[in-house]
């Protein structure tokens, strides 16, 4: 995103700072209950992006961090960019976009995780998840509600990735016409039946004709 000039920069859910490291910012703001990378990764992140010596770290919950932190650090300096990857149900995903919009700057963009579940195993509850491989949880719901609700954003799904969702502070054309308890019925099989419609299901390649940049 740096052809948007999208600059301040905050991450939800890093678990091992593959992405977070990977960004080039000097206000990079990183929050998880539970960092998988010491000091050690750390400076070895800092050789190889500079950036890196601007990072602060908050190893605390999105709700604590937006209650007890995200007033101080973003008086001054508004997210313009940030990537929601944390609790893969659909109230924190919720919560965890509201509140980013609260100190989000008039172009922000984010960008959400897991939006496109491709079957019902991976698509289950935390509680009910035991299977083998990724679990996505119920994000695609967040998206639904977003394209539902909040004529105020913007908001599609990339086919790539497991669904990236790409939320911006732009109104949207239409509305979907569901409200939250609606979408908390849904089932995974109503999502199939619906997948392009409700998530705005776009190529991957379409990231760029949006944002009218060059591939």
């Amino acid at each position: 995103m740096q052809h948007r000039h999208l600059k301040n920069y905050l991450e939800i859910g890093v678990f091992n700072g593959h992405i977070f490291f990977r960004i080039k910012s000097n206000f990079k703001i990183a929050v998880d209950p539970d960092f998988v990378f010491g000091n050690g990764r750390k400076a070895i992140k800092l050789l190889l992006n500079p950036y890196n010596r601007y990072n602060q770290y908050f190893e605390k919950t999105s709700d604590d961090f937006f209650a007890q932190d995200g007033p101080r650090l973003f008086q001054n300096k508004k997210i313009e960019l940030a990537l929601i990857d944390g609790m893969h149900e659909c109230d924190y995903v919720i919560r965890d976009v509201e509140h980013t919009l609260n100190h989000a700057a008039p172009n922000a963009v984010i960008v959400l995780h897991d939006c496109n579940p491709l079957s019902a195993e991976a698509a289950c509850s935390f509680k009910e998840w035991n299977y083998p491989g990724t679990w996505n949880g119920d994000v695609w719901k967040a998206i639904l509600y977003f394209r539902s609700q909040r004529k105020d954003l913007t908001c599609f799904v990339l086919d790539a990735d497991q669904g990236l969702g790409i939320i911006v502070k732009q109104p949207a054309t239409t509305l979907l016409p569901y409200d939250k308890e609606q979408i908390s019925q849904f089932t995974y099989q109503d999502l199939a039946l619906n997948r392009a419609e409700w998530l705005g299901l776009q190529p991957s390649d379409y990231f760029y004709d949006f944002f009218k940049i060059g591939a």
